[in-house]
Formats: C-alpha cells, sequence, structure tokens
C-alpha cells in the first residue's frame, strides 16, 4: 500500500515537472515571438530606413546600425532585404547580397509573419515585418529573430531550480505518505481498503438488519446513531442523530438512563405500548472514545415470537408423531383410528374418518357411493356427530361432498353461519351445533388420484376457529394418514386374493369314512397368507391318509406352491405308496420346482416341511413319516399326551437323505393331533417352549376333536397370529371283528369254488345277498390271477364299511393291468369285468407282495 502511494507521489511530480517544463518552454518561445516582433517593427520604422533602401549601397548605410540594434536588442539577427529576398544586413557578412530563408509573401502583401525555420545560423524563431514609404508602398522587409539554442539557454537556467523543487516536494510528499499509512495501518490494524470498504458494508447491513435497537450516544448525551429497529421501536424523529437525547420526545427515565451512560442491564422500561428490556454499556472500556452503546429488545414480541414458535415446534411433533404412529399395521380401520387418536385434542376436540366401503375391503373406491365412518374419536363420548360405523350420504352441499369432488380441503370458520353444511341432515346439525361444535376442517383422503375418503377435524373446545395455517396442518397430516390407509388397502386386497387362493386349494368338507373323527382348524397369518395346508385322504382297504404341510414365505406364490404340493400328494397317495415313499417322492418334486424357479442369484424360491400319516382301522395302527415338519401329539384316552418318536427328514427339497416310517399303535379313542410351526413356534420362544405349551392345553382339552382343537387356539393364540396355523385332530375307530372276514387260499384253481361258497355265506350273514352275484364274480376272477400268475400266500380279505371291499393278496409284486381283448383271445377280459362291476379297483404294493382290491357300494 505504502509503495502504491509513493508511485502515485512521483507520478504527481513527474507530472508537475513536465508541465512546468512545458509551460517554461511556451512561455519562453512566446517571449521571443514578441521581442522579435517589437524590434523588427521598431527598426523598420526607424528613420531613414527608405532612404536607405533607395541609396545605391543600402549594407554599407543599414549593417552597422542594425548589428547595433541586434545587441541593444539581445536578438541574433536582424536582417534587412528587398521586395526580392536579397538581404542586405546580416550577423555573418558572407549571408549579405543571398536569398532569404523564410516566408515573405504576406509581409510584401503589408501583413507580417512569424515562424520557426531553419536559418543559416541554425533552428531560429523569426518575424518578417514590412518597411513602407509615406504611400504605404513596401519598399522592403525586416526579419528579427532568436535561435532555439538561446531560446533554450534561458530555460536550462531554470531547470535545476525547477528538478530540485520537484525532488523536495517527492521527499515531503513521500514521509508525508509514510506517516499516514503507519498511522491509517495501526488505527485500521492492517485492514485494506477493500477490507475496510467489505467490513463497513457488512456492519452496516447487520446493524440495520438486527431485530434488536443499537444506540450509540455520546458522553454529552447527544445521538451519535440509531438503527432501523431502535427507531422503531422508540419512534424516533426524523434527523434525531446529531440531537440530545434529551430532546427526542421519550419518556423520563428512558432518557435519562440513555444519557446518564451508566451500566444497565436487562432493565425493563415502557416506552408507550412496548416494554423494552435495556442494556447499556461505555464504550471507552477498552480505550475507545467516550460515550455509551445501549441495546433494546421489544420483551412484548419476544413472547409472541415464543408462543408462535412453541406452536411451530408443536405442530412439527405432531407430524413427526404422524410418521411414526401412523401406519403401524396394515388395516385399514386400525390405520384411520390412529389418525383419529393423534389429532384428539392435540390438532383437534373431535376427529372422524369416513371411507368407501370398496377401501375397506382394498377395491378402488367408487365415487358417488356411500362413506362409512370408519373412525370416531373426541373429548367426549356424546357429540351428536354420526356414529361409528353410519353409512353416510353426504348432500351435494356439503363441505365433504365438495372435498370428494374437487380433492381439495374445505375451512369453515363458523359452522352455525355454513348453510351448505346444515343442509346435510337439519336435526343432527343443529343439535351439532347446540352442542358447542362450531369449526370444522374437512380434508379428502387423496392417494394418487383415488379419493379414499374424507377426515373431518371438528373444534369447540377453543373459541377460536380454525386458521388458514392449521388448514395447512390438517392436509400434511391427513397426506401422510392417506398413505398409510393406500398401503393397508392395496395389502388387503392382495391379502384377499391370497386367502381366497389358499382356502380354494384346501379341502373345502373332509371326505365321509369310518376310520377317524376329525376336526380341524385354519387361520392366515396376520402378516399375509401363507402356505399352510392339510388334507384328508381316504385310501384302499378302509385306510385313511392325513398329511400336513408348510411352505416357505407367505403370499400368492406360497399359495400357489402349496395347491401344487397338496395335487402331488393327492397323485402320489392314489398309488398307495408308504409315507417314507411318498415324502421321497415329493422330495424331489420340490428340489426340481426349487430348481426350475430359483433366480440368477441362486436364492432358493422353494421350501416346504411335511407330515404324512396313514392309519388302518382294521389293525388299528398308524404309519406316520415326517420330512422336516413339528412332531405329531399323541392323546391317550386317559388325557395323557406325548410327543411319539417319528424320526425328522430333512425338509422337502434338500434331498440326499431317507426318510423313515414310524408305526404308532394308539389305543381306539385316542386322538391324534397334527399342526404346523405357527402354532407352537415364534419369534418370542423356542419350539420346545411351544411344545409344552401345547402339551398343557391338550391336557386341559375335551375329548373329541372340536372341543380339542378349540381348547387349543383358545390358550395358545392371539387375536392376529404371526404366523399360518393349520390343526387337524383325530380321533381314532377300529373296525369290529365281525366287519372282517379274511380266508387263505391255496395255490389250487379248485379253491375257487371254495372261496365263492364261503364268501356267500358272509355276505348272506350280512345282510348283503343282492351283492353276492357280483362279489362272487369279482372274486373269483382275482383269485384265479393270483393262483395263476402270483406267488404264495394267497389270501382273501372282505371289509364291510361304508363300501364292500373285496381285497386279493399275494406274494408277487407283478401287477396286473386293464386292457382290451380281442375277438380272439381267451383270456384279458377279466380285470375288465372287474372293472365294469366295481366301483373302484387297484393295486397296493405291501412288504410280502401286493394286494388287488374293489370296492362295491352298498345297497
Amino acid at each position: 500500500m505504502f509503495v502504491l502511494q509513493v508511485v502515485i507521489v512521483l507520478l504527481l511530480v513527474v507530472s508537475a515537472v513536465v508541465a512546468q517544463f512545458l509551460q517554461a518552454r511556451h512561455d519562453t518561445n512566446q517571449e521571443a515571438r514578441n521581442r522579435s516582433m517589437a524590434v523588427a517593427q521598431t527598426f523598420a520604422n526607424s528613420p531613414g530606413i527608405v532612404a536607405a533602401l533607395r541609396s545605391p549601397d543600402p549594407t554599407a548605410i543599414l549593417q552597422p546600425s542594425a548589428e547595433a540594434a541586434r545587441k541593444k536588442a539581445k536578438v541574433d539577427f536582424i536582417v534587412v532585404l528587398n521586395t526580392d529576398g536579397i538581404r542586405y544586413t546580416h550577423p555573418k557578412p558572407d549571408r549579405i547580397g543571398k536569398k532569404f530563408v523564410g516566408t515573405i509573401g504576406p509581409a510584401l502583401r503589408g501583413g507580417t509573419v512569424t515562424e520557426e525555420v531553419n536559418g543559416t545560423i541554425g533552428r531560429l524563431v523569426q518575424v518578417v515585418v514590412p518597411v513602407e514609404d509615406s504611400h504605404g508602398k513596401v519598399v522592403g522587409l525586416v526579419s528579427s529573430g532568436i535561435t532555439t539554442a538561446h531560446v533554450g539557454t534561458t530555460l536550462g537556467h531554470q531547470l535545476p531550480l525547477l528538478l530540485g523543487s520537484a525532488a523536495a516536494a517527492l521527499v515531503l510528499a513521500t514521509a508525508g505518505t509514510a506517516l499516514v499509512s503507519r498511522r491509517l495501518l495501526r488505527q485500521t490494524h492492517g485492514l485494506g481498503p477493500d477490507e475496510m470498504t467489505r467490513m463497513y458494508e457488512h456492519h452496516d447491513a447487520v446493524l440495520h438488519a438486527v431485530r434488536e435497537g443499537v444506540l450509540i450516544v455520546s458522553d454529552e448525551g447527544q445521538l451519535l446513531l440509531a438503527n432501523d429497529e431502535a427507531q422503531r421501536l422508540l419512534d424516533l424523529p426524523g434527523q434525531a442523530e446529531g440531537r440530545s437525547v434529551l430532546d427526542l420526545g421519550l419518556d423520563t427515565d428512558t432518557a435519562a438512563l440513555l444519557s446518564s451512560g451508566r451500566i444497565a442491564t436487562d432493565e425493563v422500561h415502557l416506552v408507550k405500548d412496548r416494554l423494552l428490556a435495556v442494556n447499556q454499556r461505555p464504550t471507552d472500556l477498552r480505550g475507545g472514545p467516550p460515550g455509551s452503546v445501549t441495546t433494546l429488545r421489544d420483551s412484548t414480541e419476544l413472547r409472541a415470537l415464543s408462543g408462535r414458535a412453541d406452536v411451530a415446534r408443536e405442530r412439527l411433533n405432531m407430524l413427526y408423531d404422524a410418521g411414526v404412529g401412523i401406519g403401524t399395521s396394515l388395516d385399514v380401520t386400525r390405520t384411520a383410528e390412529e389418525l383419529a387418536e393423534l389429532a384428539v385434542p392435540r390438532f383437534a376436540d373431535f376427529t372422524t374418518v369416513d371411507l368407501y366401503d370398496a377401501v375397506l375391503n382394498g377395491d378402488e373406491p367408487q365415487s358417488g357411493t356411500e362413506l362409512r365412518r370408519t373412525a370416531v374419536r373426541g373429548i367426549r363420548d356424546d357429540a351428536p356427530l354420526y356414529p361409528l360405523g353410519k353409512r353416510i350420504d353426504f348432500v351435494a352441499s356439503s363441505p365433504q361432498a365438495h372435498s370428494l369432488v374437487t380433492g381439495e380441503a374445505v375451512r369453515v370458520p363458523s359452522l352455525a353461519d355454513a348453510p351448505g353444511w346444515l343442509a346435510q341432515a337439519p336435526g343432527r346439525t343443529e343439535r351439532v351445533v347446540e352442542y358447542g361444535i362450531h369449526s370444522l376442517i374437512t380434508v379428502p383422503l387423496r392417494a394418487g388420484n383415488l379419493v379414499l375418503g374424507v377426515v373431518n377435524f371438528w373444534r369447540s373446545g377453543k373459541p377460536e376457529p380454525f386458521d388458514p395455517e392449521e388448514l395447512v396442518l390438517a392436509e400434511e397430516l391427513v397426506a401422510r394418514a392417506a398413505v398409510s390407509i393406500d398401503n393397508a388397502r392395496r395389502y388387503t386386497r392382495e391379502h384377499t386374493m391370497a386367502v381366497t387362493l389358499q382356502r380354494s386349494l384346501l379341502p373345502r368338507r373332509l371326505p365321509e369314512q369310518s376310520a377317524l373323527e376329525l376336526a380341524y382348524r385354519y387361520l392366515p397369518a396376520q402378516a399375509g397368507v401363507g402356505g399352510d395346508w392339510f388334507d384328508v385322504l381316504p385310501l384302499s382297504g378302509a385306510r385313511v391318509a392325513m398329511v400336513v404341510g408348510d411352505v416357505v414365505g407367505h403370499g400368492l406364490h406360497a399359495a400357489a406352491t402349496m395347491g401344487r404340493l397338496r395335487t402331488a400328494v393327492h397323485n402320489f397317495a392314489a398309488l398307495d405308496l408308504p409315507p417314507d415313499e411318498l415324502l421321497g417322492l415329493l422330495d424331489e418334486m420340490v428340489g426340481r420346482i426349487d430348481q426350475d424357479e430359483t433366480p440368477a442369484d441362486g436364492a432358493a424360491v422353494i421350501g416346504a416341511t411335511c407330515l404324512y400319516a396313514v392309519y388302518d382301522p382294521v389293525s388299528g395302527r398308524c404309519q406316520v413319516a415326517r420330512a422336516g415338519h413339528p412332531p405329531p401329539a399323541l392323546v391317550h384316552p386317559d388325557g395323557s399326551v406325548e410327543f411319539p418318536d417319528v424320526p425328522a427328514g430333512p425338509p422337502l427339497g434338500l434331498g440326499g437323505l431317507p426318510y423313515e416310517t414310524a408305526v404308532l399303535e394308539p389305543a381306539e379313542g385316542s386322538r391324534l393331533v397334527l399342526y404346523t410351526d405357527g402354532l407352537v413356534e415364534d419369534r418370542e420362544r423356542d419350539i420346545d417352549v411351544g411344545l409344552e405349551l401345547l402339551r398343557a392345553a391338550l391336557e386341559r382339552a375335551g375329548g373329541s376333536p372340536e372341543e380339542t382343537c378349540r381348547a387349543v387356539l383358545d390358550s395358545r393364540l392371539t387375536a392376529r397370529p404371526s404366523d399360518d396355523i393349520a390343526l387337524l385332530v383325530a380321533r381314532t375307530r377300529k373296525l369290529e371283528p365281525d366287519r372282517v372276514a379274511e380266508w387263505q387260499v391255496h395255490p389250487d384253481p379248485a379253491e375257487v369254488g371254495r372261496v365263492r361258497a364261503v364268501v356267500t355265506e358272509r355276505l348272506t350273514a350280512w345282510g348283503l345277498e343282492e351283492l353276492a352275484f357280483t362279489t362272487e364274480l369279482v372274486l373269483s376272477e382275482l383269485v384265479t390271477n393270483a393262483i395263476r400268475y402270483g406267488r404264495v400266500p394267497i389270501s382273501v380279505r372282505l371289509i364291510r364299511d361304508r363300501s364292500l371291499i373285496c381285497e386279493v393278496s399275494d406274494g408277487s409284486t407283478t401287477s396286473p393291468h386293464l386292457r382290451y381283448a380281442a375277438i380272439m383271445d381267451e383270456g384279458g377280459r377279466g380285470l375288465f369285468l372287474v372293472a365294469q362291476l366295481a366301483d373302484r379297483w387297484g393295486t397296493r404294493y405291501t412288504p410280502d407282495g401286493k394286494v388287488i382290491w374293489a370296492e362295491q357300494p352298498l345297497p
């Protein structure tokens, strides 16, 4: 900065010197012109010059006088020449008689010439004037001048003084600049002009922008500065700065405080209608100028601002609570209730939520239909508003109808003065006004382009109506709730679809059979429909198969997979396979499904557990195998409960390990309980704890399967389970011995006749003579085939159940096949006849061979 100032001073000095030099030179040249003009005119008008010019030798007469005049006048030359420009005189005699160097035309016409030329004696300033006779005729010319070298001599004498003066001025200016710069740096703490300018602008902007009054008063009580806020708070007159604070029209106490300069901390002064908190400090505590600085704060406005800040904070908290507390469940009704509970009493005294019935069912709403009051919340329970569950058809003039049609919120400051709302139900609306409810905000529940319903906020406690800011808050609350309600609606739709699909895949009714007394329960999960399933399948020989399974996951995919497994079990059960072999086939099928439907990242999408049991009412045995499924529970007739040791195979789809079948022999009247893991396992307890709780529930249950189901679910479940639950309870029965007949057959064709005889005798004893002929024919064909193609031992068994069952067993594993015999074939028609005469027939394999069976309906 100092260098810049020195450079500026130097430039100023140089400029002054140059200007002075140019001015001196100009003045010297002008003086030379004037002197030359005076000398030339004086010589031209001197006496005798005209006569000398007309004399025979003008040089002899004029040369001495010209030289004398030149020396006295201190010019460099005086030249006299004729009208042709020939010199008569010259300081250098050898130039006499030669042509004059310069312009003489204007002088010949009576004028004068002043010019700078390169003459015979160098660069010079010369003047040419005419010499006229008494008649005004130009008879000659006189030129006088000074050379530039002579002119510069005068200037050269002045130049040292000029340069010396400039140098002295430069030194003085530099010294002064250094002193001023040093003082400025000390006073500005080293800040440059840019920083000082920016700091001043910032300080000025802050001073007048703060919401706090600032006053600076001198020690003499003169107001030096007042920012905009101080002028507003004190209502200062115009041009107050520079005046005494005692003359500003302030109250006595405030003026006395400002003029005293004493220290004050949060002193409260009443200035007109404002309570001002005043703080005052002296300005000379750290070496500053004497005086005081005062700050003013409007405590009245601060309280109002604090109140508004509390309101804004409460509204922000409400919005936060809405984001956290609304939509905690995927239930439309519960979500609407959460909105109403949040709004009362923090925002409104009463809140009602009205939704279309289609929304409650998970469908998209249809405009023009009635709404159902889904949630009601209030500070009291006796308000004459529409009750919960009421179907409402809003009239076109009502605020609710306007919101539903336009999708915009409506604020009704005074219900008593709202004819559109009063027209909804005149008797009820009048009671609402009489009750004290006086203001309303109605906001549509919008989710995208859908209007799901309307939310009404009612006010009765506060006398003030809802204001526009509260309308904005209501819209924000409802907007957040609308998203949650729409999500719950979508979930309800998908859940309903999945439940419908699953229930369509589950058995609608249990098949008729005599081996078991059955009862069941199925409950879908709260999180969504899963893949739990069960089934009861009648088998040959009066046997019954029971199956319970669980597909991993929830939703439509799990339900569809469950349907595929159930169909596969039906098909495999028709083959009369043992439980372990059936689970092996299921495992292979699930593995193929898993492989076919696994996404690119390799994550499995299918997995299932299953328990398969076959009960034979003739022998009283039950064969059980399970694939990753919880074990069955067996409730004995005396009420004791055990969990039989059934080998636990791997879940379906893992492959690699075989399954094992356990054989149980429950006493007649025992209850076999099959279930899925949702009954005994959840996130809060281990499965072993769940099994013990199930044991306790079964010990307290009644004797029938229906009572058992009811007791188990009542003691074990909440309202909405976290996982699907399938429960199947079967009480065992045994066929009486007199309803089963069995004979051993020797491998002799003659035995066929004996078999027909004993069978006819037994049918007569059972009162089934009408079936004797067809039974004899069926058994004749089956026994003949066993003797001809089978191996010993051969036996025949009749079972009288809901149908007449004929069974022929032998030690061979070769299964006969039904075919069409040619016209000329002697054999091949036996099984065809059996198929025509029997209602059902088939083959099942046993460890000792096979059994061919046929069923006939009882008359």
